[in-house]
């Protein structure tokens, strides 16, 4: 696997390098100080890049456009201090494959990572912000959340904190195979066909993680 790191901070992307090495010890990675230099080696192949939202001379969607045109089958990961949800959409929105804060712990960084590589988009639970005053809104029609049973809730929450499915199996216990069913059915309560729907869909019913 080949990985890009666009970072300005060294301590920062030998961190990142030295992480990476400990789960793919195989990985090759390559670093670049800043959006310019990354796009150099646009005549390069990479598997996943990481791009620091908040580097210095460059606003952060305008370096992930340009990233993004410079290699774009590549998955790029928005990694950033910023935790602000609305940050958050606007990387996603740009094509982002996901959106990790710098100060998430390895285990949420691993999680994510193996969602990406396995073609999903990842978000952190800060998108959820957005629903704490539902407490405060005109009543509503019963939640399509109502519907589901406390497994399927606890499936869907880690799920969408980034946990693979294999994970979840593990941790609750069950087979993949039902991890895969009670998703299928959370999904279809909440009307939508992948995680990163669920995720918008959950933060608007004030689903906590």
């Amino acid at each position: 696997m080949r990985v890009l790191l666009i970072d300005d901070h060294a301590l920062f992307r030998r961190g990142l390098r030295l992480m990476l090495r400990e789960v793919f010890p195989t990985v090759d990675v390559s670093e670049a100080d800043g959006c310019a230099a990354g796009a150099d080696m646009h005549e390069l192949s990479f598997d996943l890049i990481f791009l620091d939202w908040n580097m210095p001379g460059i606003q952060g969607e305008l370096a992930l456009d340009a990233i993004k045109l410079a290699f774009p089958p590549c998955p790029v990961v928005v990694m950033s201090g910023e935790e602000d949800a609305s940050v958050i959409r606007s990387a996603i929105a740009r094509g982002a494959a996901g959106y990790v804060p710098k100060a998430a712990k390895p285990e949420v960084m691993l999680g994510a990572l193996q969602l990406i590589l396995a073609g999903g988009v990842y978000l952190p639970p800060q998108v959820l912000g957005a629903a704490q005053g539902a407490a405060d809104a005109p009543a509503r029609p019963p939640s399509p959340l109502s519907e589901l049973t406390d497994r399927q809730l606890e499936v869907l929450r880690r799920a969408l904190k980034g946990t693979p499915n294999k994970l979840i199996a593990r941790e609750l216990a069950i087979s993949e195979g039902t991890v895969k069913s009670h998703l299928s059915s959370a999904f279809r309560a909440l009307d939508v066909r992948n995680r990163t729907e669920a995720l918008y869909s959950a933060a608007k019913l004030g689903l906590r993680l």
